[in-house]
């Protein structure tokens, strides 16, 4: 199979033909540390990771870049408020970030670079829009400069909207722009602003805008034509839209790809700060597991919302554990070999590698990580030692894919047991739940139906409800329902 994505640009499906054989160079808007993350910005870093690991495992050489936007309006802002110098506003929360990101088995990117050390190369790129006649310098003696929307007909084009419908540009004051949907490439630096945040330009201290921040990294790590860039749905206007149309204004070709992930959402509105319905990274750790949390955010198709609540989130625990479950017994049964194989040396099985060239089916992907599951549960219950170890090892090989592979030594990273966040008694629960229904799944490929029957009465009795479904067996507990 070949892979296929989803370009944000051109609405299609597209086969994914890299810019150099081999090769494929990915960039990911990454954090403005203004305040700590929440499950939204998991959400972009996990659905690209799953990218990466899988343009990996299809055997490209994987540049992937992750920037900082560590100078910024909001950071200035929100460091005044909190009495602490901006950079440290910032690196504090950065920290913050990277945690998050290790907690879901994020990969580390190639490079993570912070707008602070490009700030000469941005005052470059601004040089050669101002040559092009693409910007201009505010005559209002702020020291800005805007990006001129009207000397760039093809503005536009990756939303699909006219610039006439567009709304006016908020970086900025009106009085220095010629147009009000004109962005700010460069922001002049202001009394009340510390003189640490500017930086000289020939047309005055000041720093760079945020669009013009990621161009300029994006093309100084991966060239100025390179494969894919990604991101939130939520970046796609204004700050993707202003990227495109300011690198291209200044003759570098830019992306190939574009793609974007959808929202997490709560009773179906975005989750963001701005409207105060975000779950925060730590307080979500201390309900459910990492392990628990990753499976949740890769379980829907990353061009779907998920919607959060306490059910998605049990949910999530549920089925991870499940393939933790089986993983540990299958270790138990066949020996070093399940845990010790190398998963990127098993071959995946076709309808996997098949659902993730299909733009990164992740839902389909998973149904096939849970038929070996519970293939691998009645090969268990039959003693058939060496279906076991071919469930377990295909296993691995899927869910290291997904960042899922329970024996990944990233979910073991010094963390007590009791600090995971997943409770002793739900895992004893949800694994002895698996033993009952694995004998009754042995029980009905054996056509027995009365101990099918006799397990689905002690789980009733147990106050665990067991529905069949197409996609197997899902049990609930009384409480639950």
């Amino acid at each position: 199979m070949t892979l296929r994505l989803h370009d944000s640009a051109t609405h299609e499906i597209r086969e994914f033909v890299p810019l150099v054989p081999g090769k494929a160079g990915v960039y990911v808007c990454g954090a403005t540390p203004q305040s700590g993350p929440h499950l939204g910005h998991l959400r972009a870093q996990v659905a690209f990771d799953v990218l990466r690991r899988w343009l990996a495992r299809s055997g490209y050489e994987v540049t992937f870049i992750r920037n900082l936007t560590d100078v910024d309006d909001k950071i200035l802002d929100r460091s005044a408020r909190a009495g602490r110098p901006w950079w440290a506003h910032g690196f504090l929360f950065e920290q913050e970030f990277a945690a998050a990101y290790d907690a879901v088995n994020v990969l580390r990117p190639t490079y993570e670079p912070r707008a602070t050390g490009h700030a000469t190369e941005m005052v470059h790129l601004v040089q050669r829009l101002l040559d092009a006649g693409h910007a201009y310098v505010a005559q209002d003696g702020s020291g800005d400069v805007y990006f001129d929307v009207s000397s760039w007909p093809p503005y536009g084009e990756l939303t699909r909207q006219s610039p006439d419908s567009m709304e006016p540009s908020d970086d900025g004051p009106a009085r220095g722009k010629r147009d009000p949907r004109d962005f700010a490439l460069w922001k002049g630096s202001k009394p009340d602003e510390p003189a640490t945040a500017s930086w000289p330009a020939p047309w005055g201290r000041g720093r760079p805008g945020w669009h013009l921040e990621c161009s300029t990294m994006a093309t100084r790590y991966l060239g100025s034509e390179f494969d894919i860039h990604g991101g939130g749905l939520d970046l796609r206007f204004p700050h993707h839209e202003n990227e495109l149309a300011q690198s291209r204004a200044a003759g570098d070709r830019f992306a190939r790809y574009w793609l974007h992930n959808a929202w997490v959402v709560q009773s179906g509105e975005k989750m963001s700060k701005s409207l105060g319905n975000t779950l925060g990274v730590d307080a979500l750790l201390r309900q459910v597991s990492g392990e628990a949390v990753r499976y949740l955010l890769v379980a829907p198709h990353y061009r779907s919302n998920i919607e959060i609540c306490d059910r998605s989130l049990s949910d999530a625990a549920t089925a991870f554990e499940r393939i933790r479950s089986f993983l540990a017994r299958a270790r138990d049964t066949c020996g070093d070999v399940v845990a010790g194989t190398d998963p990127a040396s098993v071959e995946l099985p076709a309808d996997f590698v098949t659902a993730m060239d299909d733009d990164l089916g992740t839902p389909a992907a998973l149904a096939v990580v849970h038929d070996t599951v519970r293939a691998g549960n009645v090969a268990l219950a039959s003693g058939d030692k060496e279906r076991v170890q071919g469930s377990a090892l295909a296993l691995r090989a899927m869910t290291d894919c997904l960042g899922l592979d329970p024996f990944d030594p990233a979910w073991r990273s010094g963390k007590r047991e009791e600090d995971r966040g997943s409770p002793g008694r739900d895992r004893a629960l949800a694994t002895l739940v698996d033993l009952e229904l694995e004998a009754r799944a042995l029980a009905r490929s054996t056509r027995d139906w009365a101990a099918a029957d006799a397990v689905r009465d002690r789980l009733s009795a147990a106050g665990i409800t067991v529905t069949d479904t197409p996609e197997g067996p899902h049990w609930t507990l009384e409480d639950e329902n």
